[in-house]
């Protein structure tokens, strides 16, 4: 690969879990943390400018109760209904939007989002991580829809109503039991029938396999690495790889430390050349086409070398580095994921 260089002006990112940290933390004014007096994680507005960051899906995800009674046992309460806390986060992202003054915009068309990338505004696209808690009739589903939501992930970790999420120790296989269940079926239906992404990287092998089968859409991982390099479950086999390649889908590098090394161990020390390394790996194995940035900044820890959002220009220079071409470099960093949602956010 030739190393010619080319400064991409502006990162789209796969994942990130901001809205459940504000959720979290800042429930009552979200927008003055996020645009004022920043944020503790990985990701507000001045950084997001700082490490030019143009588009990203933001999760909205319900926390398991033993993270928030450890970590935030004051919202505990907060989580008894679950349909709420989806609602909530939502309506955060909307707050975002009216209080950027323009600056922001939750995009619900791939045209938005190329406005947005060529005017300086951050493109957000809205996107549930686990399905637990809609119905199987898709009555919620339409209500998220209309609130702007563009991508789905069925699964987080936990099995629920329509098959099996991936979780388990390390090191281990994703091969870890049955996939979709006959509502799991009917449900990547309906999200086919409106033309919604649908995000795999919190599905167990089976599951994956059945999406493919029954989706005849792009296969999505947001937030994935590759299995041959860190053995942890919900990173993607080479074959995986190879199939979610064929569909003409994205798998975005995860950021996350235990996803990364070798020893999945969470220790921040990780070099970031393991990113760049998950990268090539997966280019090999799927194409320049298929591979995409998936932070999941917010969600997992980071190297400390990256820190956070403002790390993203580092990752580029360390592509350039392995001697990656500035067009290859381009499709990791930002066109993948446009020509994604090109696919699939049409109007």
């Amino acid at each position: 690969m030739g190393s010619e260089s080319m400064t991409i002006t502006t990162y789209f990112d796969g994942h990130n879990d901001l809205l459940m940290q504000l959720w979290l933390q800042h429930p009552e004014n979200p927008e003055h943390y996020f645009f004022r007096a920043g944020c503790d994680g990985h990701l507000d507005f001045s950084r997001i400018r700082q490490g030019r960051l143009g588009a990203a899906f933001f999760a909205i995800f319900v926390p398991p109760e033993s993270y928030v009674a450890r970590h935030f046992p004051q919202r505990l309460g907060a989580l008894r209904d679950h349909v709420s806390v989806m609602r909530e986060q939502l309506a955060i992202l909307g707050r975002l939007e009216q209080f950027s003054d323009g600056k922001a915009k939750i995009c619900r068309t791939a045209a938005e989002v190329r406005y947005c990338l060529e005017n300086g505004v951050l493109a957000m696209i809205a996107h549930i991580e686990g399905a637990d808690a809609l119905d199987t009739e898709g009555v919620l589903l339409n209500e998220f829809y209309q609130g702007g939501v563009r991508s789905v992930g069925p699964f987080w970790n936990n099995p629920n109503r329509f098959g099996e999420g991936i979780t388990g120790s390390f090191p281990g296989s994703p091969d870890s039991g049955p996939g979709l269940t006959d509502k799991g079926i009917d449900f990547i239906r309906q999200l086919g029938a409106l033309n919604l992404i649908i995000d795999v990287s919190h599905m167990n092998q089976q599951a994956f396999f059945d999406t493919a089968r029954y989706s005849h859409q792009p296969l999505v991982a947001t937030h994935s690495n590759a299995h041959a390099l860190c053995p942890q479950p919900r990173n993607l086999t080479d074959e995986q790889l190879r199939i979610l390649a064929e569909s003409g889908g994205v798998a975005g590098i995860n950021f996350g430390n235990a996803f990364l090394r070798p020893d999945g161990q969470r220790n921040d020390d990780t070099p970031t050349e393991l990113i760049t390394r998950h990268i090539r790996y997966m280019i090999n194995h799927a194409g320049e086409d298929h591979v995409a940035l998936g932070s999941d900044f917010d969600g997992a820890s980071v190297p400390a070398a990256l820190k956070d959002v403002t790390g993203l220009p580092a990752i580029e220079e360390s592509l350039h580095q392995a001697g990656l071409s500035g067009a290859v470099i381009d499709k990791v960093c930002r066109h993948n994921w446009l020509r994604i949602v090109e696919h699939f956010m049409t109007a």
